[in-house]
């Protein structure tokens, strides 16, 4: 049997164009009218109108253009699926579990939450279903509860006894939740999010006109002044000429990877972008270095606890600017609270406001500690550019990026971020100011100051 929401229209609504999908639970008819409307979006959609728990595999890309009337549920989701698989799986005293994916049903572990698409473009927050992030009380063995819960322990942050969990499926990670809400050793219980793969660079060809790749030497660094940002993205790639002086330390919290070496990563990208605004400061040389800390690994996406301790990482490898070129709708109190830790340390931190074309809060952007980003284009709001109340600072939006003799433009709020990380380590690099006092003066900056626009 089953369980449809009562005769209920969803509009998920576009900037240029309304879509409809429509679920009769009296008819057991589904009717759609959709273009261009990518997956999450869809999911979100019909977990809403079904009350469905709806769960993908990650990385999974699809984006729906159909148009059809009355059809019966299973057809309907056939028609709205396209190509990729999925299973309706009934659940005792529940209703049941929509499971979407492309290569093994057991890889779908995002959760998928129910919201109204009414407002807005943003995607959902997608909580990995088979994990959990648990705080304890100083002294508390985190391995003894793990046992007892049937979890592995993936990850821990030693400053704030933190610890991710991993469990066989969702439904063990959903009753060790219950098993630990009456814990007295347990100060706290959180989703971990998913972190959504960065954008892609799109090679460049026969355009004209580009600007030249990075020049930049680098000088000697400044002794204990020295300025060091802190890159927490994907893996870097090193770049085989006198950039490569400016990485300082290379690390990973999410293990090894293998990028293809004919295409730039996201990090390597966001490197270029950095080190391209340093290198508009008089002279061609900086004693600005990075330190890059790798949060994907050789998965397609990363996730807020790894994120944070991604910012641990690099602030103990001496970063005191921190550039956050992601993010994610969900929030983390575990991330929110390191957040607090370095902001109180005197450490900027430049996150990117996200590329929903949306006001909806995207975190680690929205928390007040960071500086948020959001990008220009042809000195306006670029389209897909976020533009809540949370944001600070409007930055250019695109960069032309070089690998391996090839041209690369890379766009969204990422490339804002890093250009301002890069723009204020130089600040402080060439005028002897701590990165903090460099980033008041970029708040103070009338020219990059965002103003949100009237109500869209």
């Amino acid at each position: 049997m089953l369980f449809l929401g009562a005769g209920l229209m969803l509009w998920l609504s576009e900037l240029e164009a309304a879509n409809t999908l429509t679920w009769s639970s009296s008819q057991n008819r589904v009717s759609a009218d959709l273009q261009g409307v990518a997956l999450p979006r869809l999911l979100q959609g019909v977990a809403q109108l079904t009350g469905w728990t709806v769960l993908v595999e990650p990385g999974t890309v699809h984006e729906v253009s159909t148009k059809f009337k009355d059809c019966p549920p299973g057809d309907a989701l056939h028609r709205l699926l396209g190509d990729l698989n999925f299973a309706l799986l009934p659940q005792t005293n529940h209703r049941p579990c929509l499971v979407v994916f492309r290569t093994a049903q057991a890889k779908a572990t995002l959760v998928i939450a129910p919201s109204d698409l009414n407002a807005t473009n943003a995607a959902p927050a997608c909580a990995i279903a088979n994990e959990l992030v648990v705080r304890l009380k100083p002294g508390a063995s985190i391995d003894e509860l793990a046992r007892k819960l049937g979890a592995k322990v993936l990850g821990k942050i030693d400053s704030l006894n933190a610890y991710r969990l991993g469990f066989g499926d969702a439904d063990a990670a959903s009753a060790a939740r219950e098993q630990l809400s009456g814990n007295t050793e347990v100060v706290g219980v959180e989703s971990n999010y998913v972190v959504a793969p960065p954008p892609a660079p799109q090679p460049l060809v026969n355009s004209p006109n580009l600007p030249s790749p990075v020049q930049l030497k680098l000088s000697p660094p400044n002794g204990s002044g020295k300025i060091i940002v802190g890159l927490v993205d994907t893996a870097w790639q090193p770049q085989g000429n006198a950039l490569d002086a400016f990485m300082l330390k290379t690390l990973s919290v999410a293990g090894s990877a293998s990028p293809d070496p004919t295409v730039p990563t996201h990090a390597t990208s966001m490197y270029q972008d950095i080190l391209r605004a340093l290198s508009a400061e008089p002279g061609g040389a900086s004693g600005v270095q990075v330190v890059s800390v790798d949060v994907y690994g050789s998965n397609p996406t990363a996730n807020t606890f790894d994120v944070a301790l991604g910012i641990v990482k690099a602030v103990g490898s001496g970063a005191n600017v921190i550039n956050l070129s992601l993010g994610s709708p969900g929030e983390s109190a575990v991330l929110h609270d390191i957040i607090q830790q370095v902001k109180q340390s005197g450490i900027p931190m430049f996150a990117a406001a996200g590329n929903d074309a949306s006001p909806q809060p995207f975190y680690p952007a929205a928390y007040p500690e960071t500086i948020s980003v959001t990008a220009s284009s042809q000195g306006q709001l670029a389209s897909y550019a976020n533009y809540g109340s949370f944001i600070n600072l409007i930055a250019p939006g695109s960069g032309v990026v070089y690998f391996g003799g090839s041209a690369y433009l890379v766009s969204g709020t990422s490339t804002s971020a890093a250009f301002m990380s890069g723009r204020t380590a130089a600040l402080a690099d060439a005028n002897h100011l701590t990165a903090a006092a460099a980033a008041g003066q970029q708040l103070n900056s009338p020219s990059l100051k965002f103003i949100p626009p009237p109500a869209r």
